[in-house]
């Protein structure tokens, strides 16, 4: 058995991928027998496992066609940086995570300079909902897909793509999404004389949080008026966009409690009776820690040219999960403030829809959960690609 190091090559361009990706290396260096070095670009995450990052990975957290045209040089000359930099380290294996605009460009580069370097992807990109000829595409450059949704195997195989797996969602073995989990279910309902707690989540990037605030703050100020005063606001940010939070809120009549950091976040998800989230993975944290939801997304002028060629029925990780509609979700001009300060109130109080939604939940749950943790059955698929690989050099991986 070797005791060598592995050099490992990891590529996140946000912070869900950074998350995966952290937890992924450290079932890593319980299973490896030597040391493990990285080299690439991630979170704090990943640098608590050791990783140097080439830059600040928020660089790459941009959402709409606009954006990204607008910044297309800059993007260009960070994968240049980072497939250089993976090719100069010639690592044992390249694990890319989500952010396939960035993350495939870097492993199509690499996957050149160096053809026999495996490549994992982590986060199946979303071929099953647009764009199914990149499924075939990925064959040229990525050796195994670790998905993390139940449906996407089937997907890829019936799409012609590469080896993909199934291990589970790391949020289903996630410590605080146990804890909340748990802490919710005793929880009451704020009652006719209570005062009815809502989250409020516009994002993690800044572009999302620019666009959805305006809508924000037409509900807040409806809910606020709508019952007496008798609702307290809560607004989980991330720090880096703690300043900008604070600012695009400065004015608001009725102020949110803006809280900075994950702890916050999840004592927000332990307090709230229901949630505002724009859509993406935390909507899935919301549905897994049993906090009813509404789900909002606004895209700029340019990409909605593009929600024609969309084939899923829905945007929500929930619902597809589920199968079924399972929270509301409102995009673009359907972003109405009074529709949602009536969701708002509806999931605060013990109607049907409030139930139905509790139920849906528990179906994602019972989808979602695996015997294994998904960082441990990660690991092993990424040793076992190593082993296959090392055998047919004539070499032996533990």
């Amino acid at each position: 058995m070797s005791e060598r190091v592995l050099k490992i090559g990891v590529i996140a361009g946000e912070v869900s991928g950074d998350l995966l990706g952290g937890d992924l290396v450290a079932h890593l260096k319980h299973r490896w027998p030597g040391s493990i070095e990285l080299i690439g670009v991630g979170g704090d995450a990943l640098e608590a496992e050791g990783l140097d990052s080439l830059f600040d990975f928020s660089e790459l957290s941009i959402m709409g066609l606009t954006q990204v045209l607008k910044r297309l040089p800059q993007l260009m000359r960070r994968i240049r940086q980072t497939a250089d930099a993976i090719i100069a380290a010639r690592p044992d294996v390249l694990i890319i995570i989500d952010s396939p605009d960035f993350t495939h460009r870097v492993a199509r580069r690499v996957r050149k300079a160096l053809p026999d370097l495996p490549v994992v992807d982590y986060v199946c990109p979303s071929v099953w909902a647009w764009k199914e000829h990149r499924a075939t595409e990925m064959l040229a450059y990525v050796d195994q897909v670790l998905a993390v949704l139940p449906f996407e195997p089937e997907a890829m195989q019936r799409l012609g793509g590469p080896k993909t797996d199934f291990i589970g969602h790391r949020l289903t073995a996630d410590p605080d999404v146990l804890r909340v989990r748990a802490a919710r279910a005793g929880r009451g309902l704020p009652g006719d004389e209570g005062i009815k707690t809502i989250i409020i989540l516009p994002g993690s990037r800044s572009t999302e949080i620019k666009i959805l605030m305006p809508a924000l703050e037409e509900t807040v100020r409806l809910l606020s008026e709508r019952n007496d005063g008798r609702v307290r606001f809560l607004l989980p940010t991330v720090p880096r966009q703690e300043a900008l939070v604070r600012s695009l809120t400065a004015d608001w009549i009725v102020r949110p409690e803006i809280t900075v950091g994950a702890e916050s976040k999840w004592r927000a998800f332990a307090d709230g009776d229901m949630a505002i989230a724009a859509s993406g993975t935390v909507t899935l944290e919301l549905a897994l820690c049993g906090v009813p939801t509404v789900s909002i997304y606004k895209v700029d002028w340019l990409m909605k040219f593009m929600l024609s060629r969309i084939r899923i029925w829905s945007a929500s990780l929930p619902n597809l999960i589920a199968d079924q509609p399972v929270l509301p979700e409102h995009i673009n001009d359907l972003v109405r403030p009074g529709y949602l300060a009536r969701w708002a109130e509806c999931l605060c109080a013990d109607t049907p829809q409030r139930h139905a939604m509790l139920q849906g939940f528990n179906t994602v749950w019972q989808r979602l959960a695996t015997a294994v943790a998904p960082g441990e059955a990660g690991a092993g698929l990424v040793l076992a690609l190593l082993d296959r690989r090392a055998h047919a050099d004539g070499t032996t991986v533990p």
